[in-house]
């Protein structure tokens, strides 16, 4: 089995791109702040050279250094110690307590003990669409979140299963690592759009100055520039969050099997919810934290979920579970008219159904091909189908 839960060289790494992420967001707003400085030098100087203009930004950039560095510092400790309301704002999400749902907590808290971590409060969104994720960035703010959907598509060893992923992407430091994230795509895509919006029609004037370069002016290619750093940011914000490791998700599945021992229900609950995870309102941010991304074309290139087929074959490779078809397809076709008739009672009928008087009986005989209740066949060569006793 993957070694995900507590593997310790996954959480140091997880803890240097927290601190990458953050180091990141400084750089970034930096590169802003100096592309900012040279539209406004080119706008009052339109006449200077371009190696004058990028002088002039330079130092411009040292003296707003204080104030900018100052201002990402707030940014960080608000979104440190709010993150959960704005996620909350995003999703409207609402607390849920153990009088409510006591099963959730019973489940929660016997997978927290098993591995002596303090235990998050839970959230439920109010929606049909089956996914969930953790968010938080300490053990005051950890929460998981289930959406309605969910609770109710999954049964309790599946919804069980879903919870100790959760749990693993916080033991692991994964949530962390993707506030940092969203801090830093956020704040990039903010001023990124501030910036469009003020000097997106911007023309350098052609008035003359002082400096006696009149007409040597540099200010149409320092805009340029400008423009392109912007776009460069912007790029690079997307860039940091495509380089997680998706191997994450890989190992928060490896995880809920270790806690929970049960690698099935882990697949079963990957194979339910496939597809149909797309939170209409989420924000991306948000839907990359989730059990599930399923959204497709431009946003798809920034997702950082492996395919569900790749997590579920790692869990049947690694963890011994057993890959299955999603539950609305367990019917089977039924047998073609006069095809009984062709094979002979007895060529249906297997040899535990038949007494020593040879005469049969006991239950109805099953098809040769269906395995028996419990049992996988390799996917592709069968499914596993629902008995009449066995809940559906």
């Amino acid at each position: 089995m993957l070694p995900a839960f507590g593997l310790y060289t996954h959480i140091r790494a997880n803890i240097y791109r927290s601190m990458f992420l953050v180091g990141a967001l400084f750089a970034l707003i930096y590169l802003l702040t100096f592309a900012g400085a040279l539209v406004a030098e080119s706008y009052q100087h339109s006449n200077w050279r371009l190696q004058s203009l990028l002088t002039k930004a330079w130092w411009d950039l040292g003296l707003a250094f204080p104030y900018v560095t100052a201002g990402a510092v707030a940014w960080v400790v608000f979104a440190y110690y709010f993150n959960q309301s704005i996620i909350g704002m995003a999703t409207g999400g609402h607390e849920i307590t153990r009088e409510e749902y006591p099963k959730l907590y019973d489940m929660l808290e016997n997978l927290c003990i098993s591995r002596g971590m303090t235990m998050p409060t839970y959230e439920i969104m109010e929606t049909d669409v089956p996914n969930a994720f953790a968010s938080g960035v300490n053990e005051k703010q950890y929460k998981i979140t289930l959406t309605r959907g969910i609770i109710n598509l999954l049964s309790d060893d599946e919804l069980e299963a879903v919870i100790a992923h959760e749990l693993t992407h916080i033991r692991n430091g994964d949530v962390r690592m993707m506030i940092f994230a969203m801090i830093i795509a956020g704040v990039v895509a903010f001023f990124a759009e501030m910036f469009f919006r003020t000097f997106g029609n911007f023309r350098p004037s052609r008035s003359s100055n002082d400096d006696g370069e009149k007409g040597k002016g540099g200010a149409f290619a320092a805009v340029a520039i400008a423009f392109l750093l912007v776009a460069v940011a912007w790029a690079l914000s997307l860039m940091i969050r495509l380089a997680l490791s998706r191997s994450r998700e890989f190992l928060a599945d490896a995880g809920s099997a270790e806690l929970t021992k049960n690698p099935d229900a882990m697949i079963a609950a990957l194979r339910k919810i496939e597809g149909k995870g797309e939170i209409p309102d989420a924000p991306s941010a948000v839907m990359e934290m989730c059990l599930d991304n399923p959204r497709s074309g431009f946003a798809d290139l920034f997702s950082t979920h492996p395919s569900v087929d790749a997590r579920v074959d790692a869990l049947v490779r690694y963890a011994g579970g057993h890959d299955v078809d999603p539950v609305n397809d367990v019917e089977q076709s039924a047998p073609q008219a006069g095809e009984l008739d062709q094979q002979g009672p007895q060529s249906q009928m297997p040899q535990d159904h038949i007494d020593q008087a040879g005469n049969a009986g006991g239950s109805p005989p099953l098809p040769q091909t269906v395995p028996a209740p419990g049992q996988f066949l390799p996917r592709g060569q069968g499914r596993k189908l629902k008995m009449p006793w066995e809940p559906r």
